[in-house]
C-alpha cells in the first residue's frame, strides 16, 4: 500500500526515527483541506513510547478539525536541525515522513496527560504548567495520530 523508499541507502532505522520524534518539538501536519487543496500546518507533537502514537493539541474548532472530519488520513513530516562535518559546508539532515490516521481525543485524563507532556517538551517550569492546565485545558482539543507507515532518511545537501 505504501511505497518503499526510492533512495533506500539513505534510510535510517525505526529507532533513529523514534529518537528524532522524541527530541524534535515540531513538524508539519498535512491534511486534505477545502476543495481538495493540501493543507499543511506546523504543529508541536509528543511521541508516546507506551503506545507508539503521536499527540497534538489545537483549538476546538477550525480548518484542521474540519479537514479531519472529512478525511482522517494525514501525513506528518519532522526533520532535525542537522549537522555539518568539520571542514564541510553541506548540512546533513534527518527527516521522517509519517502516514497515518488521526482522531480526536475525547478522554479528559488523556487530554491532561498529552498537554502536560507537550508543555514539558518546552519547559520544566511547574508553575507555568499548572497555570496552563488550569486556564487553557478546557479550550483544548487533543489529537491522536496512529502511525501506519513511517520512513526516515539522512540527506547530505551537497
Amino acid at each position: 500500500m505504501f511505497r518503499p523508499m526510492r533512495r533506500f541507502k539513505q534510510q535510517i532505522s525505526e529507532d533513529e526515527c523514534i529518537r528524532i520524534l522524541k527530541e524534535e518539538p515540531r513538524g508539519v501536519l498535512s491534511l486534505i483541506g477545502d476543495d481538495g487543496y493540501p493543507y499543511g500546518i506546523p504543529l508541536d507533537h509528543w511521541y508516546c513510547e507506551a503506545d507508539g502514537k503521536l499527540y497534538f493539541h489545537c483549538a476546538k474548532e477550525g480548518h484542521k478539525l474540519d479537514a479531519l472530519a472529512a478525511c482522517d488520513k494525514v501525513g506528518y513530516c519532522v526533520y532535525d536541525k542537522g549537522y555539518r562535518r568539520e571542514g564541510e559546508w553541506a548540512l546533513n539532515i534527518n527527516s521522517i515522513v509519517i502516514f497515518g490516521r488521526m482522531r480526536l481525543v475525547e478522554d479528559a485524563d488523556k487530554t491532561r496527560e498529552i498537554c502536560t507532556n507537550l508543555c514539558r517538551k518546552f519547559t520544566d517550569d511547574e508553575a507555568y504548567l499548572k497555570k496552563e492546565l488550569t486556564s487553557a485545558l478546557p479550550r483544548v482539543q487533543c489529537l491522536e495520530l496512529t502511525i501506519e507507515h513511517m520512513t526516515g532518511k539522512r540527506v547530505n545537501e551537497s
